[in-house]
């Protein structure tokens, strides 16, 4: 896996895809995860509980849904999503995002 310390532009390494998205890995560590995604209009991330994260979105616009709540997710905006909340994206232009995963994966439940 490709553990990249520094990235000079996210545009260089963003992959757009859609109906889902397919992120690139710059750190992929057990307490924390970062990585560069990209979707296409009318992708979307279905709402799912998630370790505590940073998202920040790079260009495009959508909607990010934190615990059922529709946000804004445009370029330049920030969400900071508790450990356990849930959360999802759609994108309503090609929508890219950077994502900063911390602490330890959620235990799965049976």
């Amino acid at each position: 896996m490709d553990h990249r310390s520094f990235v000079s532009d996210w545009r260089d390494v963003v992959t757009y895809a859609g109906p889902h998205p397919q992120p690139t890995l710059l750190r992929d560590e057990p307490e924390l995860r970062v990585l560069v995604a990209g979707l296409e209009p009318g992708a979307s991330i279905p709402a799912h509980p998630e370790r505590a994260a940073v998202y920040q979105a790079l260009e495009g616009e959508g909607t990010f849904l934190l615990d059922g709540e529709g946000l804004p997710f445009a370029a330049g905006a920030v969400v900071i999503a508790s450990r356990g909340a849930s959360r999802g994206i759609a994108a309503t232009t090609r929508l890219a995002f950077l994502a900063v995963r911390i602490g330890p994966e959620l235990e799965a439940t049976v």
